[in-house]
């Protein structure tokens, strides 16, 4: 392909409106163009390398005996309703009704849509297992959406699901969908993890989630440094050690703490560590308030406490100082959980603490010297809190290492969630009905791009690992008016043609420098230069994007040993 009759507008300017930097590489590169808000054109580069992971997604997923389809983008009310996702899937499902006043909306996935496939027209065990995909756009009107394709409002997704007759079935597909996953995103390049994940609003018992590590990826997570352990923040278990040998315990004592309502306050003025202290926090749970009991170095993990009361996390929130007093009758600052009347949740670390500090329940007061279950009794005591690097794995007591990483995939399994909603079921061996057992595997293609991107790149922009590079060789001809180098890069770029090379020839009349500029910015895995050291030399330089290091050979070997480098690599 000739640069002159592609469409790349590149821009030297970094726009306004990008904040990431893969948006700020894709804009400048000219693989994308904003539409609107969270709405992107992909131009021929932006095309040709999403094609490049589409590939390889459909490679492996076929490998692993999944069979493509396509379902429709529009999907019926009547079917979310069902399944009970209509109203509490919330703002980011863009519903809207056609002109006989059906209400419908635009699909952000599709359990409901392949349930009612697969209800219609599988009904036996001996049709299963079956594992269905598609790639396909997707749309969530997301409130605030940014980064470019990292958070955007419509994108391209590979969405799967399986249908399986036996637990120990759909356990095999997961696995057979986990190390596709894996196969996937190394054949990508790209450095990534596979980590234990909340399931959210998809639902079901487990799920696994495949995180691009890169310093500016917008989660945190957990890895172990001696295991294969690795989690992300909402999921990570944070372990609780057996407990020390109990000290004799001590009379609770009351003590003025005048104005002291913030831990550090408190912990100063008592003289204590923020550890020997457990603060009593409220949240709005569904409009009702619930306490949490925490120890004062440590924060609430909202998706596990939203999981241990059964709500979503939308239905969550902190609760103001006017809903504590209402609730309470106390000030924040100062409440405690003796005689609390709302539900009393304390994360699991209380049960190794003994003589702890806690509000008294009365403005200016504290309590000293309090005792889980000698002095209150929580109705629940579960892990609640958010785990840091100075915990230890919770499988093999390792050291744990906290780093960012970008979400890419994430695969679930869901069980009979969306199978008895939708009353879709099959006949077993013995001819009893029964529901499917289902799988869900997602991929956001469009957003593996703008990962691999914010992995790979350098102050000169983009970085292409070589398998989704939109061209694997730039070949520049840095004097297009002489004869002589432009025969040479003629030659050069037909004979890589033949051989299967995707080659970019730059064949404009524009200075060397405008052209190294650009073709670093593309991100190209490699730079074949044909200028002043043919002219002098007869030398073609090669280049590697990643690396920087160059090589000159005749023009008569730079062929060969550039279609080895792209081959072996």
């Amino acid at each position: 392909m000739l640069f002159s009759q592609l469409l790349i507008p590149t821009l030297k300017e970094t726009p306004s409106e990008a904040e990431v930097i893969s948006h700020q590489l894709l804009l400048r590169a000219g693989f994308i163009r904003k539409l609107s808000s969270g709405i992107y054109s992909y131009l021929p580069l932006g095309l040709a390398t999403i094609r490049k992971v589409e590939r390889i997604v459909r490679e492996e997923m076929n490998r692993a005996g999944a069979q493509e389809l396509l379902l429709p983008m529009v999907q019926p009310a009547d079917l979310w309703k069902e399944s009970g996702r209509w109203e509490k899937y919330g703002p980011e499902l863009l519903r809207f009704t056609d002109r006989h006043a059906r209400a419908s909306c635009l699909g952000p996935t599709h359990e409901e849509v392949i349930t009612d496939l697969i209800r219609l027209n599988v009904h036996s065990y001996r049709e299963l297992p079956l594992n269905l995909y598609q790639i396909q756009t997707k749309f969530r009107d997301e409130i605030r959406p940014r980064f470019g394709l990292m958070r955007g409002r419509e994108f391209i997704m590979k969405d799967g699901y399986s249908f399986d007759a036996t637990e120990d079935g759909a356990d095999a597909t997961y696995r057979k969908m986990h190390e596709a996953y894996h196969r996937i995103f190394s054949r990508c390049g790209l450095a990534f993890r596979a980590v234990e994940a909340d399931t959210g609003t998809i639902g079901g018992s487990f799920s696994h989630e495949f995180m691009v590590l890169a310093d500016t990826g917008e989660d945190t997570i957990v890895i172990c440094k001696e295991c294969e352990y690795a989690a992300n923040m909402e999921k990570a278990r944070c372990q609780t050690p057996p407990s020390p040998a109990a000290p004799p315990l001590l009379a609770i004592e009351k003590v003025e703490t005048p104005g002291k309502k913030k831990v550090a306050a408190v912990t100063e003025f008592l003289g204590i560590a923020p550890k020997e202290l457990v603060k009593t926090l409220v949240y709005m749970a569904e409009d009702k308030p619930v306490a949490v009991l925490l120890r004062g170095d440590h924060e609430v993990q909202t998706v596990k406490l939203a999981n241990a009361l059964g709500v979503h996390t939308d239905n969550l929130r902190l609760a103001e100082d006017k809903d504590i007093f209402d609730a309470t009758a106390t000030p924040s600052g100062y409440l405690g959980p003796i005689g609390l009347t709302i539900p009393v949740l304390a994360d699991s670390e209380l049960t190794r603490m003994h003589n702890f500090v806690i509000g008294a329940g009365e403005k200016n007061f504290h309590l000293l010297n309090a005792n889980l279950n000698r002095d209150f009794t929580p109705q629940t005591i579960t892990d609640l809190r958010q785990i840091t690097s100075e915990d230890r794995c919770p499988t093999c007591g390792g050291s744990l290492e906290l780093t960012r990483g970008i979400e890419v995939g994430h695969i679930f399994k869901l069980g009979t969630k969306y199978s008895e909603a939708l009353k879709a079921t099959f006949l077993d061996h013995q001819g009893t009905e029964q529901p499917f057992i289902m799988g869900c595997y997602g991929i956001g293609v469009s957003r593996t791009v703008a990962a691999a991107i914010e992995q790979n790149h350098d102050k000169d922009g983009m970085i292409f690992p070589l398998p989704i590079a939109p061209f694997q060789v730039i070949l520049l001809n840095l004097s297009p008016k002489d004869e002589a180098i432009t025969a040479a890069a003629d030659e050069l770029y037909d004979h890589l043609g033949k051989a299967g090379i995707e080659v970019l020839l730059d064949d404009r009349d524009e200075r060397p420098g405008s052209k190294f500029k650009d073709a670093d910015l593309l991100g190209i895995p490699y730079r074949v230069m044909v200028g002043k050291s043919f002219s002098e030399k007869g030398l073609v330089e090669i280049r590697d994007r990643s690396t920087g290091s160059t090589l000159s050979l005749p023009l008569a070997d730079a062929g060969s040993k550039i279609v080895a480098l792209v081959r072996n690599q």
